[in-house]
């Protein structure tokens, strides 16, 4: 068990969300499940909470009903490989969401996720203050980030 795990809230969907994530990653894995018992504030029988690991890093989804919802004040980044990787990604978590900008998105449950290639990154630690500026000033302008867009804007 890692010593931090974030735990999302769930309004009694998070079964549906599990089975999504696991066709959107390919290393996805549900490692525990507890169900509701009788008295305990959900539908008996159902998921409480489960456990589950995307890559190397370890959630807990919580069927919470729906008290609380996810905003933009926390999102869960991606990093890819190259460009089909970010496209990939972005195809299926904008499947009943919405894109935003930069990079951002909320998948059909309200999860914001920032869908950002290596490459960026990498763009960014650029010591050329002038070319990582006009680099910076082409990704405010995206939606989904675009690597060579990125990299003509930093080379013109």
């Amino acid at each position: 068990m890692k010593k931090v795990k974030p735990c999302l809230w769930f309004n009694y969907n998070a079964d549906e969300a599990l089975e999504y994530y696991a066709k959107v990653f390919k290393n996805f894995e549900v490692t525990n499940v507890v169900k509701y018992g009788p008295n305990q504030g959900g539908p008996e029988g159902a998921t409480l909470t489960a456990d589950f690991r995307v890559e190397d890093q370890e959630f807990m989804a919580l069927n919470g009903g729906p008290h609380f919802q996810f905003n933009e004040a926390v999102s869960i980044m991606v990093f890819c490989e190259d460009q089909k990787e970010v496209d990939r990604y972005w195809e299926m978590l904008t499947d009943g969401g919405m894109e935003s900008q930069c990079g951002w998105l909320k998948d059909r449950f309200g999860l914001s996720w920032q869908i950002v290639p290596k490459r960026f990154i990498e763009l960014l630690k650029s010591p050329d203050k002038q070319k990582k500026d006009k680099m910076m000033a082409a990704m405010m302008k995206m939606v989904k980030l675009d690597i060579a867009e990125l990299e003509n804007a930093m080379n013109s």
